[in-house]
């Protein structure tokens, strides 16, 4: 497809121009980690990435987090049927090899969407809109499985599969919403056993925002509970930006001392582990974020994944949460050198 032909060059240059061989040089450990979705679109359009400091040189966007900002980890959404071809399972699969060719571990996030799934918008398929509920489910165990299967196919093996991306008020509403917990146990556990079918060793992760509001994971993982619901790992975002424009007050240290505290919680009720799968600050404000990493770090967590670290300034209609200035990094992920 288009699509492949647009990077393939790319790819081909990571593959052959650098040994497979992890970040840390050890066992994988904390995950430290960035979702690039956006970079296979970002190249399209001839951006180009930088390291940091006076002596700036071109380098590929994954191997320079890795190289330059201690990543050892790669987050990939996806997306059922985008119209602009962007995250569809080719697209996942080209990034995806990218990643393992560096020696990065990978994290695959479904969105049961053909578009961006969050709290304020879980839209079903177009295609799948018109099944039966019984057919849904069908459908969710096989988009899983057929992506994850062409993942198999090509040598990459994810550690942690997301089913759903965010799903707060639920997925693919109204039919799995929060309201109806029989139906979202249920989707839920489609995309379970068809990671599961491809991939056992894969933690499949059920992802909420909002780290800093326990009652509404609460809400979620007593569904889950009471319902027969499969899952890992419980994972969070976290992000003050968001946090400070629908009122709150306090301030980053604020919503990090309440996720670590939401953190405890889970893990004593719940008896999973927690993964940070978002977090993010304003580009302009690198030193504030490092800390915030840092901070979230000493938690118990299994890992933290920035979300699109590369993403210019204002990129995609006004995203402002990279951490990278002039395209070059911040100091923001210095904070996963240390661990």
């Amino acid at each position: 497809m288009m699509l492949t032909r647009t990077v393939a060059a790319v790819a081909l240059l990571v593959t052959t121009a650098v040994p497979a061989l992890r970040a840390d040089g050890n066992a994988p450990g904390f995950a430290r980690g960035a979702d690039v979705s956006w970079i296979t679109q970002m190249e399209s359009e001839g951006r180009k990435f930088y390291t940091p400091g006076d002596n700036r040189q071109e380098m590929e966007c994954m191997q320079l987090l890795r190289d330059h900002c201690g990543v050892n980890s790669i987050r990939l959404r996806v997306w059922v049927n985008p119209k602009d071809g962007w995250n569809n399972i080719d697209d996942v699969v080209l990034k995806a090899r990218r990643a393992e060719n560096l020696g990065l571990r990978t994290m695959i996030d479904f969105h049961f969407s053909d578009t961006w799934a969050d709290p304020g918008h879980q839209e079903m398929p177009e295609a799948w809109k018109n099944l039966s509920f019984d057919e849904l489910t069908t459908a969710v165990g096989n988009h899983v499985t057929e992506t994850l299967n062409a993942l198999k196919n090509v040598g990459v093996t994810p550690e942690w599969v997301q089913v759903g991306n965010e799903t707060t008020p639920g997925m693919m509403l109204p039919v799995g919403s929060v309201d109806n917990p029989g139906q979202l146990t249920r989707l839920n556990n489609a995309g379970y056993d068809a990671v599961k079918s491809v991939f056992p060793e894969a933690k499949v992760i059920v992802h909420l925002d909002g780290g800093n509001h326990q009652w509404a994971y609460d809400r979620m993982f007593d569904i889950l509970e009471n319902n027969g619901g499969k899952y890992d790992m419980i994972g969070m975002s976290i992000y003050p930006y968001w946090a400070e424009q629908q009122g709150e007050t306090g301030g980053w240290t604020k919503v990090a001392d309440d996720c670590i505290a939401n953190i405890n919680h889970l893990r004593q009720k719940y008896h999973k582990p927690v993964m940070v799968c978002e977090i993010g600050m304003p580009y302009d404000q690198g030193e504030l974020c490092k800390q915030l990493i840092t901070k979230m770090m000493g938690a118990e967590v299994e890992g933290i994944f920035y979300w699109e670290p590369q993403a210019p300034n204002g990129y995609n209609d006004g995203y402002n949460l990279g951490c990278f200035d002039n395209d070059a990094p911040t100091v923001a992920l210095d904070a996963f050198k240390t661990k």
